[in-house]
C-alpha cells in the first residue's frame, strides 16, 4: 500500500495519540478530528453500542448539530437502514457497499436526519473486543467530495488496531484512576477554569466570552469534565465537594 508524505505524517501522529493515557471519550474526539484531515473529510460521529438497552449511546461528534444528533437518539437510530449493517463487517466499509447511495437518498434517514447536517457520502468502522462493542467511527462527506476510496478505507483499516487498543487500555484504567485520584485534580487547566465557571453559574455563551472561545469548544470541554468525574449534567459538578475544587 502506497502512502504519500502526508498520509504517513498523519498515521504517525494518530498512532502517538492512541498511544497516550486518556479517556475513552477523547480517545475517540481525538481520532475523530485526525481523520477528519487524514480522510478528507467533512463530518464525524462516534457511539459507544450498548447491548444491554439496544442504543447507541456516549456520542461524540464533530461539526454536526446537536440538536439534530439528539433526534437521532430519540427517533432515527431506531429507523437507520445502514449502521447495523456497517456494524456487522467490523471494518471500515463505505456506507455505498451496504446501500446504493440512490436508494439511501429515497430513506427518511438521509432526507430527514442525514441531509440535514450535509451529510452526503460516509464510511463506518465499528471496533469490538469478542462480542463486545468498544467504540465506532463514522466518517462522512459533503456531496461535492465525492464518495470515499479503496485506499481510504484501507488506511481507517491500518489505525483501528491501534484505536481498539486503546480503548481497552483506558476501559482497563478508568476504575482504577476513579479510586485513586481526587475529582478536581483529574481535570486540565482550561477544564478546570471552565467547571470553576459553571459552579459560578455561568452559561456557556458567557464561559465562551470569557475564555475567548466558541461556545462548541466550551460544551467540548464539559463533554470532558463529565466524563472524568463521572456525572452528566452541569449541576451536579456544584455538589462535588473537596479541597481541590476550583474556586
Amino acid at each position: 500500500m502506497y502512502l504519500s508524505g502526508s498520509e504517513q505524517h498523519a498515521l504517525r501522529s494518530i498512532f502517538a495519540l492512541l498511544a497516550e493515557d486518556q479517556s475513552q471519550r477523547e480517545i475517540r474526539e481525538r481520532t475523530g478530528w485526525a481523520l477528519l484531515d487524514l480522510l478528507r473529510a467533512d463530518q464525524f460521529a462516534s457511539f459507544v453500542w450498548d447491548a444491554a438497552s439496544g442504543t447507541f449511546d456516549d456520542r461524540v461528534a464533530l461539526n454536526m448539530d446537536p440538536a439534530n444528533l439528539d433526534r437521532y437518539n430519540r427517533w432515527h437510530q431506531y429507523h437507520d437502514p445502514i449502521t447495523f449493517v456497517l456494524q456487522a463487517r467490523r471494518h471500515a466499509t463505505r456506507v455505498t457497499e451496504v446501500m446504493p447511495q440512490r436508494e439511501l437518498m429515497r430513506t427518511a434517514f438521509f432526507t430527514d436526519f442525514l441531509s440535514r447536517d450535509g451529510l452526503h457520502w460516509g464510511m463506518n468502522l465499528h471496533a469490538f473486543h469478542g462480542d463486545r462493542a468498544l467504540g465506532d467511527l463514522r466518517i462522512w462527506r459533503r456531496r461535492d467530495r465525492g464518495d470515499f476510496s479503496d485506499h481510504d478505507k484501507a488506511l481507517l483499516d491500518l489505525i483501528e488496531p491501534a484505536f481498539a487498543g486503546a480503548l481497552r487500555r483506558a476501559q482497563r484504567v478508568a476504575p482504577a484512576a476513579a479510586d485513586t485520584a481526587p475529582a478536581w485534580s483529574r481535570l486540565s487547566e482550561r477544564e478546570r477554569e471552565v467547571a470553576a465557571a459553571v459552579c459560578k453559574g455561568l452559561t456557556d455563551k458567557d464561559i465562551a466570552r470569557r475564555m475567548g472561545v466558541g461556545v462548541p469548544t466550551v460544551r467540548t470541554y464539559l463533554r470532558r469534565i463529565f466524563d472524568k468525574l463521572g456525572i452528566e449534567r452541569r449541576a451536579a459538578l456544584a455538589g462535588l465537594a473537596g479541597p481541590d475544587r476550583p474556586d
